[in-house]
């Protein structure tokens, strides 16, 4: 009866195929004819100027052929207000950078209380267990929606997305309230956790079989009891790879604190949660705002995106719209007071690599193909052109005196010391406004009317709206 069923399917798609194929062109319109081919072809002329670019586009790339020759200097490397911060870390081949952003705010803020030489948290530490939790957040959202069918956007957006190593602040807060903190000597870096892409790719294909195991048991139907007891079970077996690669989760370490002259402060044993309660101790899940700059959104309202978290028990973040100016406000009171900050932006867009520096007037693409390109920040994050692609660590602010107004930006990167600027990218007040997106703030740098406005019921948005896009 299947062979017959198949066979008669054929058929009829080749007869439906053989009709569209008969179909005179003229008949569909829409199409690329050839009058329209003729008409269109003329927007290349071929005269000398097209020649020699297309020469040059032959053998070299476009980034570099559309270099501002009038925007070659570098940049002027003074601040008038920089955090005290040592070190640059690396993220490596990974998508860690909301991780290593998050842990540097914290680790600055460590290095200045106890005047430490230096240090990094452990990022596989909590890498481990932020795998673990995302892991069961899709499990838990499978058995949440079990009830809708497998065509619903919401099913469908989840085995889009079982697993990711890229995120947000609120995976940082989330983790480190409930796994604490280590040294990074305590739980070093292992090859799977700087390199993430087959690690993940493994657990990923796991999660989706494991995913239609609970439909599947769920359909058939399942107890409630039932499934929590399959996924605790699959769980299991992510725990066992997630061990392998990056090593188990340290439960107890020793830790000797130094002052900057290396002298020996003390020698301890730690739990990661004392360890955390001892040189941290805040509440990281009530003492910041996430402040979004989204224009094509409402101004002056709150946001929160569904399943934008890395841990099911925890809480989506919650977002306050603002204009860009707003924002520039809290960040240059924040470094003023020595206090770093989690930014994230679009940060491929115009970046000068070799200098370390963003500025829209770094390529000159129109010049080079002789087109505008004209969107505002509104237009390309609406047709997805633009979005939050990367975290890093707000630390300096150039203020004019005789203004007051920013100049420029410096953030700490997570691409390593040889990257960039020293290991920083420096950013122009113009770059600032069309690709920044996200600033993280104690809620002591937010003006009263900014925090009132966290007394609204935040909207909901759905899963795949384009701000959840996490920072890699």
């Amino acid at each position: 009866m299947k062979k017959i069923l198949l066979t008669a399917a054929v058929a009829a798609f080749f007869a439906g195929s053989a009709v569209y194929a008969q179909t005179p062109a003229a008949s569909r319109d829409g199409g690329i004819s050839p009058e329209i081919l003729s008409e269109i072809s003329k927007g290349y002329a071929g005269n000398a100027s097209d020649k020699a670019i297309r020469n040059a586009l032959a053998v070299t790339s476009i980034a570099t052929l559309s270099v501002n020759a009038d925007n070659a200097a570098m940049i002027d490397t003074h601040f008038s207000d920089r955090v005290k911060t040592k070190g640059i870390t690396d993220q490596q081949s990974s998508g860690r950078c909301w991780l290593f952003t998050g842990l540097n705010v914290l680790r600055a803020k460590m290095i200045d209380k106890y005047d430490l030489p230096g240090m990094e948290f452990s990022q596989n530490y909590l890498f481990f267990y932020d795998q673990l939790e995302k892991a069961n957040l899709f499990l838990q959202g499978i058995i949440d929606t079990k009830d809708l069918p497998f065509e619903d956007r919401k099913v469908d957006w989840l085995f889009s997305n079982p697993l990711s190593d890229g995120g947000q602040f609120t995976g940082v807060s989330n983790l480190v309230v409930k796994y604490g903190l280590v040294p990074s000597e305590a739980m070093p870096e292992t090859y799977q956790s700087n390199n993430t892409s087959n690690m993940a790719n493994l657990i990923k294909l796991k999660l989706r079989e494991y995913g239609l195991d609970l439909r599947a048991a769920a359909a058939d139907g399942a107890s409630a009891k039932k499934l929590q007891k399959m996924k605790v079970e699959q769980l299991s077996e992510v725990y066992r790879m997630l061990a392998l690669c990056l090593g188990e989760p340290v439960q107890e370490f020793e830790w000797t604190r130094c002052d900057a002259a290396g002298n020996i402060v003390n020698t301890k044993k730690y739990t990661p949660k004392s360890f955390y309660d001892e040189y941290i101790g805040e509440d990281l899940e009530n003492n910041y705002v996430m402040i979004m700059n989204d224009p094509c959104r409402e101004y002056g309202k709150v946001y929160e995106i569904d399943y934008d978290r890395h841990v099911y028990d925890g809480h989506n973040w919650l977002y306050i719209n603002l204009p860009v100016e707003r924002i520039k406000e809290m960040a240059i009171a924040s470094i003023k007071d020595n206090t770093a900050m989690y930014f994230s932006c679009d940060v491929n867009k115009f970046l000068d690599r070799k200098k370390g520096v963003l500025d829209i007037a770094n390529f000159d693409y129109e010049s080079l193909m002789g087109v505008t390109f004209g969107m505002d920040k509104k237009e390309r994050v609406q047709t997805h052109a633009s979005g939050s692609s990367h975290a890093m660590t707000l630390i300096a602010v150039d203020v004019c005196p005789e203004t007051g107004k920013s100049v420029k930006w410096m953030v700490e990167n997570s691409w390593g010391a040889a990257s960039g600027y020293k290991g920083c990218l420096i950013m122009t007040d113009e770059w600032f406004n069309e690709y920044m997106f996200r600033l993280v703030v104690e809620k002591k740098y937010v003006p009263e009317d900014v925090l009132k406005m966290l007394d609204q019921k935040p909207e909901l948005l759905p899963a795949w709206d384009p701000m959840f896009a996490p920072e890699e």
